[in-house]
């Protein structure tokens, strides 16, 4: 079996390798969160700290409950004995792709680690392309003729997953495209996973967020975790809410063989995030603000150097599309060369699912905080946080950066875009 590393964690290390060479980098290829851990979490880890006893595999019941409150309070109600934790969604993912099995629909573009771990876990990814505009969800037709055709050759095809909001792009699925969706679904007897992580952090107001969950809860797993609206990615804590039915147990069963049960301390403080008590919601309403604000001003930036970028809608990504600059046959060597000559890293397209010759790449913005908790916690206090020293001056490399680009001497003057860029 050919596994390599990770995408992110591979561009993360080559960047510290970088910097620890005195080189200056500009990180937009990491998706961290990017933020200090709120000190009542901490607290509430600090006084866990003695629980070293293993726990049942399903996560702690005061856990469990608090998911379940959380998701109740979402509008998707739920009994806690149908929630299940990990130590992170990234493990529930995998451990769901083992429970459910066979070949598994993923939107084009997707994050670097489901056609991955499909792979690891005996599958083969089906990469169906997104509605224009929209991110995430693989559109729906598509979806019924791939998965059709798929098991006309002999193919078992058990799943399909969709991000709300998306990593990389940043956008949002439209309503109407989840709910045909589930209806796909539910005529193709497909299990629909939905990995709504930066489901807290929709940051455009406009934008109207449907869960798959609330019209096809008998065949949808919602999965989410604390690292992105709460940034304790660390930590490493997930949760799963599931269907009814007999899924509940095989996933069990693969999590008792695997992680056995989440770390006890992590599953204290997590118990408390969940319940949202007021400095949490505080924090996160803050955190995403934040988000929103520097994306939208990176994203801004690519236009301005000519690119065309969906405005990103949530998180913390975006996803230009460099191809009216035509300068690099593909976009693992844009990305190199923002890199090698530019000192600005982000992830090529072609680790998403995109064809080589696209040139997109992934810019993920929540490391341009500051470069200690200090400057973090200043930044997310900010009403101007585009005005602080520290954020101006990365704004501004990424400015050269692009300058140097695509030849221009220049920017031209700025000017508000609006959602969907011209280029797009």
């Amino acid at each position: 079996m050919n596994v390599t590393l990770s995408a992110t964690l591979a561009a993360n290390e080559d960047i510290a390798r970088r910097r620890h060479a005195g080189q200056r980098i500009l990180n937009l290829a990491f998706g961290e969160a990017g933020l200090p851990v709120h000190p009542a979490l901490r607290e509430r880890l600090t006084e866990a700290s003695r629980d070293n006893r293993y726990g049942p595999v399903a996560g702690a019941p005061g856990l469990r409950e608090a998911a379940a409150g959380y998701w109740d309070r979402r509008g998707l109600p739920t009994d806690p004995g149908l929630v299940v934790c990990g130590p992170g969604s990234k493990p529930l993912l995998y451990a769901l792709l083992l429970a459910i099995g066979g070949d598994i629909v993923l939107p084009m573009p997707s994050w670097v680690s489901y056609a991955a771990q499909a792979g690891l876990a005996g599958a083969r990814p089906i990469m169906v392309p997104t509605p224009p505009g929209e991110g995430g969800t693989p559109d729906p037709e598509q979806v019924r003729d791939a998965v059709l055709h798929a098991r006309a050759q002999g193919r078992t095809v058990g799943s399909v997953l969709v991000t709300l909001p998306d990593n990389p792009t940043g956008r949002l699925a439209r309503p109407e495209t989840v709910a045909r969706l589930a209806e796909v679904a539910r005529e193709l007897d497909l299990t629909v996973i939905s990995d709504e992580i930066y489901r807290d952090l929709v940051h455009d107001l406009d934008a109207a967020f449907l869960s798959p969950a609330g019209l096809a809860p008998e065949r949808t797993v919602v999965t989410t975790g604390l690292s992105k609206s709460l940034a304790l990615g660390g930590w490493r804590i997930g949760v799963a809410r599931l269907p009814a039915g007999p899924l509940r147990d095989r996933l069990l069963a693969v999590a008792s063989e695997i992680w056995s049960s989440p770390a006890a301390p992590v599953q204290h403080a997590a118990a408390y995030a969940y319940t949202e008590p007021p400095e949490l919601v505080e924090r996160v309403a803050a955190s995403r603000r934040l988000h929103g604000v520097v994306a939208r001003a990176v994203a801004d930036r690519f236009v301005r150097a000519g690119a065309g970028v969906a405005y990103p809608q949530g998180g913390f990504y975006l996803y230009p599309d460099l191809a009216p600059l035509r300068r690099f046959a593909t976009s693992a060597g844009l990305a190199s060369a923002l890199l090698d000559a530019h000192g600005v890293a982000v992830l090529p397209g072609t680790v998403f699912g995109d064809a080589p010759g696209d040139l997109r790449v992934r810019v993920a913005t929540s490391l341009l905080y500051g470069e200690d908790e200090e400057q973090r916690l200043a930044t997310l206090d900010s009403d101007r946080p585009l005005e602080l020293p520290w954020v101006a001056a990365s704004l501004g490399h990424l400015e050269e950066a692009l300058a140097g680009l695509t030849g221009r001497r220049r920017f031209a003057p700025w000017i508000p875009a609006p959602l969907i860029s011209p280029a797009q």
